[in-house]
């Protein structure tokens, strides 16, 4: 299995510079795409916002990032991270298993279901008030 366990922070409009400063930081390749990029229904003024960042360093850190549109609820400042878990889509029955058992008494936010770029892709807060987001990549076509 080659699923990955990551951090993701979530910023309200400084996801770029944050993410930019991590590089300097711990060095790395550093790939960024805006809600625009996907056509993702944001409002207009957030459309260059980051959808989604990732900071891949030679040490083996994977660091992941978004800004937090107005749709999605109020930003606040310490409930901004979640926890990421990626694989392929050789590995999806792995990871939607943990998905089933993470969503036992839940809040589901974004379901497990093909996502604009291409993956699976869901959100939730387990019982125990962490966030989750669960990325399948290109198991959806």
């Amino acid at each position: 299995m080659t699923a990955r366990l990551n951090p993701y922070l979530s910023f309200k409009d400084t996801a770029k510079p944050a993410m930019e400063f991590y590089q300097s930081v711990f060095g790395g390749e550093l790939t960024s795409s805006t809600f625009s990029d996907f056509q993702a229904p944001v409002e207009a003024s957030e459309a260059d916002l980051v959808m989604h960042s990732q900071l891949e360093t030679s040490s083996g850190f994977t660091l992941m990032a978004s800004d937090t549109p107005a749709h999605m609820g109020e930003f606040k400042t310490g409930n901004n991270f979640s926890v990421s878990l990626s694989s392929p889509s050789e590995d999806e029955a792995e990871l939607r298993g943990y998905w089933e058992k993470l969503s036992d008494g839940a809040a589901v936010s974004m379901p497990l279901e093909a996502a604009p770029w291409g993956d699976t892709f869901g959100m939730l807060t387990d019982k125990f008030g962490i966030a989750w987001v669960v990325n399948i990549t290109g198991a959806q076509q």
